[in-house]
Order: C-alpha cells, then structure tokens, then sequence
C-alpha cells in the first residue's frame, strides 16, 4: 500500500497543545475577574485555623476554581462519545451551559463595577456571588450520584454478556379451565385418587359435556389405573 492511500481517518490523534494556548489567557483574565468580584462582595482573607495554626487563606479564589472547574468537569461529561447515563449526560449538558453562562455574567458585572469605580457591590449580587460555592457543590455531587448510579446495571448488562438481565422463565399457566381441569385429573389419576366428573364440574366450573369429554379423553389412562368412574 502506497503511502497515499492511507484514509484520511487514519491520521494521528489530534494534540492537545493548542488547547493550552487558547486557555492559558482566558484563564487569567477569568481568574481575576472571579477573584476582583468576590473582593467586592466581601471575600477576603480569613484564618481558617485559629489558635491552631497562623495561616491566612484569600476565599476570593474559590470562586474561579469552584465554578470554572465544575463548568469544565461537566463539559467533558457531557461531551465524552461513551459510557454516560442519560440522565447524568442530559443533567451535565444544562449544569455546564448554566455554568457557562453564570461565568460571562460573572466577568460582565465585575467589569462594569471595576469601570465604575465601585467600592463594594450591589446586595443582588453579593447574594448570588456568596451563594455559588453552595450550588457548586450540590451540582457536583448530584452529578456524580448520576454517573455512579448506573454502575451495578452496567455489571450486571457486563456479567451476562452485554445481554441485559437474565430473564427467569415463567412458570406454566393453565390457558383455561378446560385445560386446567384435564391437567387436574392427569395429576389424581397418577395419584391413585381420580376426579370424578361433578367434582371437575364443580371445582372448574364447567359444563356436564365438557366435564365428559375431559373424562372420555383420559378413559384409557383411568382404566389403567383400575377406576373409570366418571361420578
């Protein structure tokens, strides 16, 4: 085979690197507007462990890596080709895009506070701002419940051969009461005790034709037995 014919298909797999270019700048402007908004709206250095241990930590980051990350992490759940439930896929393609969307709005109104000169931001938003951490962490768990739920299902579809539950078989049913009254007398007549007639009459409600043919057709295996009593 000629290096030409070789599919086009056939090429080797897409590199990442570019991906890296693109984001590297997106990420640092996203990361400061992130953390210049939760300044304005009150986040800022605490000290996590007082009395334990002297460290300070600036909350402002956790709102670029809270929703930033999850944004990403649901983006690849939705858009991974294989092994994602419905419901986890379906649940990732609208968290991600409302992520998505949080974040634009996030960066416009820190953008237009910073261009206003603003000292703090309006209580709307210090609201939202201090509830997203919140949210984050309650779609990131309901989206891992989701991916995780369909675990045992996919075992069990795994031990029998990607062939679904084993189906039991059904026990037999009788389709009528004729047949379950022929199958009735089969049974008392290997028993040594066959059904009379009026008793198949009365205990399947049937007909006195009906309950004679029944009788006629098992006569040889009654005689066989040493009783052809039809009563």
């Amino acid at each position: 085979m000629k290096p030409t014919d070789i599919p086009s298909g056939a090429a080797s797999p897409s590199r990442r690197w570019p991906l890296i270019v693109i984001a590297a700048p997106a990420a640092v402007a996203i990361w400061s507007g992130w953390v210049g908004l939760g300044q304005l709206c009150g986040f800022g250095l605490i000290q996590p462990f007082p009395g334990i241990v002297s460290w300070h930590l600036d909350t402002a980051i956790t709102l670029p890596v809270g929703v930033e990350a999850y944004g990403a992490f649901a983006l690849g759940v939705w858009l991974r080709p294989h092994d994602i439930p419905p419901r986890a896929r379906s649940f990732a393609k609208k968290s991600a895009i409302g992520a998505l969307v949080l974040g634009c709005f996030g960066q416009v109104i820190y953008h237009l506070l910073a261009a206003a000169g603003a000292q703090r931001a309006p209580w709307p938003v210090i609201v939202l701002v201090s509830s997203m951490p919140v949210a984050v962490v309650g779609l990131g768990a309901g989206l891992m419940h989701l991916l995780h739920a369909a675990e045992p299902e996919q075992d069990a579809a795994t031990a029998t051969g990607g062939r679904g539950p084993v189906e039991q078989p059904k026990p037999s049913v009788a389709a009528d009461a004729e047949t379950a009254a022929r199958d009735a007398l089969a049974a008392s007549i290997t028993g040594g005790n066959p059904l009379s007639r009026n008793q198949l009459m009365t205990r399947f409600r049937l007909t006195r034709s009906q309950g004679d043919e029944i009788v006629r057709s098992l006569a040889p295996a009654q005689s066989q037995n040493g009783n052809g009593s039809h009563e």
